[in-house]
């Protein structure tokens, strides 16, 4: 318990920030996850190019048209 009040303490003014801020990152956290478990299960895998167009296959503003990607807005 000690080390939890000591740990708020020492981080008081960030704690602070993220509760009275309406930006948060957790979209950019939620990205990099899912981004490291294509990478876990792409483990092994000889080539790069495939995991990257894995991951691009996964996000949203992104279609696969023959054989090329494209970047939707």
């Amino acid at each position: 318990m000690q080390t939890t009040l000591r740990t708020f303490k020492r981080n008081r003014q960030a704690v602070l920030n993220a509760a009275t801020s309406k930006y948060s990152n957790g979209c950019v956290k939620g990205t990099n996850r899912r981004i490291k478990q294509i990478a876990r299960t792409a483990y092994g895998s000889r080539n790069f190019s495939n995991l990257t167009t894995r991951i691009m296959l996964k996000a949203k503003n992104v279609v696969l048209k023959e054989n090329t990607l494209s970047i939707t807005a």
